[in-house]
């Protein structure tokens, strides 16, 4: 195991995605983050110092690193998903920054869809608002291993202990209610810094980590699947040269369950069965291979394998379905209605599907379940049976985040419309 730790430790990377409402102070947050673990290039500090000035603030925003549209620092609001990598001496960090309002609920989605870690902001002077309920929804359903509640703007409620009791109160009932998985809540003020990064002897009364501690040390590798082997193919290698004539590999990116040479496997949809010959890099054989390596499988048995074929273990194999229930955020300005014909995205496999049902739909504001509705529109989420044109592997996104969920396309425009995830299929 002492090899695959190492491999793991070698491409960890923790993905986060920040949520709050309006005037939470994400985006000075994110900045702070950004700026005291000297993420920052000398010139953007002068740029966002300028700025600042011209804004007549007596201090650096720091929000101005991540409003990266100029639309959106003129109105004053963040409105689309903007990405940024960071790295500390313990850890590599890719974080999605995701904007509040309800409109725009398909980015949160997007996201939150790949994320480790979830941080959603409560102002310490409102506590848990609609917003933050909704968001805390959106994490449940997407099922983001662990959630972290930065209770920012403490300096606005002189640091009281009393305060972020309250609200941690609140947070445990929600949490408790949606169903979330490892949670915590962290009192911070990004304006001032304290306990975003850096320690503050503001709270005396407050003996946790501060909220980089808890990013750079929260355990991710036991929230990914290591028990259901899955590898969907990307691309058949067969070399044309004469001394590798013989030569025939599949590369793709381990979806889930560690992979080693000697190992049964089954080609799904087809059912063929083989074993595993090894397991290779560009530079060489690997022991093993674990999520989310790119790597290139070779088989023992001459068997049919293209692209968008899942290699499996034949003792814990993926559902074969040609029907799926799922949830899905829908994505697009024209309403998803019954009957609809669209394309289905599973991993590296594409097929055709027929909307048989829509299930339910969620009230956003209420967080419940409204049966029956007649279409879904956009930024609505709702339940929704599928009847696919060929079968696919799939898990339920409950046991495998990777072989559970899909997007929806348009197949007149090749837009991207939905993501799905998958409740139940057969």
């Amino acid at each position: 195991m002492t090899v695959i730790s190492s491999q793991i430790m070698e491409t960890e990377l923790l993905r986060l995605v920040t949520a709050g409402s309006v005037d939470d102070g994400k985006s000075t947050l994110i900045g702070r983050l950004l700026y005291d673990t000297k993420q920052i290039l000398v010139d953007q500090l002068e740029h966002i110092e300028d700025a600042s000035r011209r804004r007549g603030h007596d201090y650096v925003d720091l929000a101005l690193l991540t409003d990266g549209l100029r639309a959106e620092r003129e109105q004053g609001i963040t409105i689309d998903v903007a990405y940024r990598s960071f790295v500390t001496p313990r850890r590599r960090f890719q974080l999605a920054d995701a904007p509040g309002h309800v409109q725009y609920t398909r980015n949160m989605v997007t996201g939150a869809s790949t994320a480790d870690v979830a941080v959603i902001l409560v102002d310490a002077r409102k506590g848990v608002i609609e917003q933050t309920r909704r968001h805390s929804y959106i994490t449940a359903i997407l099922e983001t291993p662990h959630v972290v509640y930065a209770v920012n703007k403490m300096d606005l409620v002189d640091f009281a202990e009393e305060r972020f009791d309250e609200i941690a109160l609140e947070l445990a009932e929600l949490t408790s209610q949606l169903g979330l998985h490892d949670e915590t809540a962290i009192p911070v003020s990004a304006l001032k810094g304290d306990n975003v990064v850096e320690r503050t002897d503001a709270m005396p009364w407050y003996a946790g980590p501060t909220l980089l501690e808890h990013l750079e040390t929260v355990e991710i590798f036991g929230d990914r699947n290591t028990q259901d082997r899955r590898f969907p193919v990307q691309w058949v290698i067969r070399p044309m040269a004469d001394e590798h004539h013989d030569y025939r590999g599949y590369a793709g990116r381990v979806a889930s369950g560690v992979w080693r040479a000697g190992d049964e496997v089954v080609v799904l949809p087809s059912g063929l069965r083989s074993r595993v010959e090894s397991v290779e890099i560009a530079d060489g054989p690997l022991e093993a291979a674990v999520p989310p390596q790119s790597i290139t499988i070779r088989l023992a048995d001459d068997v049919d394998v293209s692209r968008g074929n899942m290699l499996a273990d034949p003792e814990r194999p993926p559902i074969v379905a040609r029907e799926l229930e799922a949830r899905v955020c829908w994505m697009s300005d024209r309403p998803l209605e019954p009957r609809a014909k669209l394309a289905v995205k599973h991993t590296t496999r594409s097929v055709r599907a027929l909307v048989d049902e829509l299930v339910s739909a969620v009230d956003i504001h209420e967080l419940s379940d409204v049966p029956a509705p007649e279409r879904l529109e956009l930024n609505d989420i709702g339940v929704v049976r599928l009847r696919l044109s060929e079968p696919l592997a799939v898990d339920p996104y409950a046991d495998n985040r990777e072989t559970g969920a899909f997007i929806l396309i348009d197949e007149a425009t090749n837009d991207t419309v939905g993501a799905g995830m998958i409740l139940t299929a057969q």
